[in-house]
């Protein structure tokens, strides 16, 4: 009897106490999550293919570099177009490549991958990546090394749709704890950073998200006193909470262009769109010499 491909290539499960997801070889990507028999996560199933960036690792670069267009060390490079209709490269060069699985544990795996020098990319970056299941719910930590012999440009993000059992993203009550707000372009590329004081961006104190369409990336967020933040969406008696260290500047917020029926996505991102370029996202560029590592943590809880 032949064995079965999936489209995401191996699907490695883990479970701790009432919880339990599942990591594609694909891209590291999390296909699931759920606690108690119930979702958090809002996945797609293994027979599927992975569509509207669910559970993807966007890494070395979160959301779009305008005409995949960028200067680094004197030259002009240029990436693949991604995301042809608006003209971008689109959220990383990690999502479509299978990652080598270093351990698969009951409640623990870890995923490897070296992105190596290609057209628009100038070195080679290691990453080292960890989904592990706590009493607190799901951690997940990246770590990237520059293994090249000079410097790259990076930023990093995940791109996870959480759930709280609705049927329309309509019916989520929604808090974003952020003072200020990405204005963008008809191509979602960067226009300004504005506040979001006396606007319906404004979800610090929570709101349902009713026919508000969001795509939109949130900025200045309020911390906690580990220095981190948390995004919460709540529905009758469930929460998902998304939660990100100190590292992390941006939340990108999208409740779906058309379908409102995919959960609502949350992603933990360090810089903002655009960030190889000069302009208002330009800061949150992270440079990364040879032999040095950066780390990022984020997680998930939920019920």
């Amino acid at each position: 009897m032949r064995s079965v491909t999936y489209p995401t290539g191996k699907q490695l499960d883990i479970a701790l106490g009432g919880q339990e997801a599942t990591i594609t070889e694909l891209g590291a990507g999390l296909r699931r999550y759920a606690v108690g028999g119930l979702d958090v996560v809002k996945g797609y199933a293994a027979t599927e293919p992975v569509s509207g960036g669910k559970g993807q690792q966007l890494v070395p670069w979160p959301n779009r570099i305008r005409d995949g267009r960028y200067p680094w060390a004197g030259k002009t490079q240029q990436l693949v177009l991604s995301e042809p209709p608006r003209h971008n490269a689109s959220h990383g060069l990690a999502r479509y490549v299978p990652w080598t699985v270093v351990e698969h544990g009951d409640s623990q795996v870890v995923c490897e991958l070296t992105i190596f020098t290609q057209p628009g990319w100038p070195g080679i970056l290691h990453v080292r990546l960890t989904y592990r299941l706590t009493d607190d719910g799901l951690h997940v930590s990246l770590d990237a090394t520059n293994v090249g012999d000079s410097d790259v440009p990076f930023g990093y993000g995940a791109h996870p749709y959480l759930t709280v059992g609705e049927t329309s993203v309509d019916e989520i009550r929604l808090t974003v704890p952020a003072t200020s707000h990405l204005e963008v372009d008809d191509r979602l590329l960067p226009v300004a950073v504005a506040p979001v004081d006396g606007t319906e961006l404004d979800l610090r104190g929570g709101a349902p998200v009713g026919e508000r369409v969001l795509d939109t990336a949130y900025t200045d967020l309020v911390r906690e006193p580990d220095g981190g933040w948390t995004v919460r969406l709540e529905r009758e008696d469930r929460y998902a909470v998304l939660w990100a260290d100190a590292s992390f500047g941006w939340a990108q917020v999208f409740t779906g262009e058309k379908r409102r029926d995919v959960g609502l996505a949350v992603e933990p991102m360090t810089c903002g769109p655009d960030a190889f370029n000069e302009g208002p996202t330009h800061d949150g560029l992270r440079v990364v010499a040879p032999e040095e590592t950066l780390s990022f943590t984020w997680g998930i809880r939920g019920q």
